[in-house]
C-alpha cells in the first residue's frame, strides 16, 4: 500500500485532470493529463529533470512510485 495520498487538484472549485501526491506535510509529485499525446504525465518538484508517462493515471501513479523508492533509498545513510 502507498503512503502517498493522492488529491485532485482544482481551480475555483473546478476539478482538474491533475493530482497532487504528497507525504505528510509534503508534495512529492503530480500526475496531469496531456490531453494532445493522451498520456499521464508524472513529474516531481523533489528532482528538476525526473518525469514519465502511463497511459492512464493509474499507470502513471505506479510509474512515479516505482521511481521514488529507489531515489529515495540513495538518501537512506542521512536518515
Amino acid at each position: 500500500m502507498s503512503r502517498i495520498r493522492w488529491q485532485q487538484d482544482g481551480v475555483a472549485g473546478v476539478p482538474l485532470n491533475r493530482h497532487i501526491g504528497s507525504v505528510g506535510a509534503v508534495e512529492v509529485g503530480s500526475v496531469a493529463y496531456d490531453g494532445s499525446n493522451r498520456f499521464w504525465i508524472w513529474s516531481t518538484p523533489l528532482q528538476e529533470d525526473a518525469w514519465g508517462y502511463g497511459q492512464t493515471e493509474q499507470a502513471a501513479k505506479a510509474a512515479f512510485e516505482a521511481w521514488l523508492t529507489p531515489w529515495l533509498g540513495n538518501f537512506r545513510d542521512f536518515f
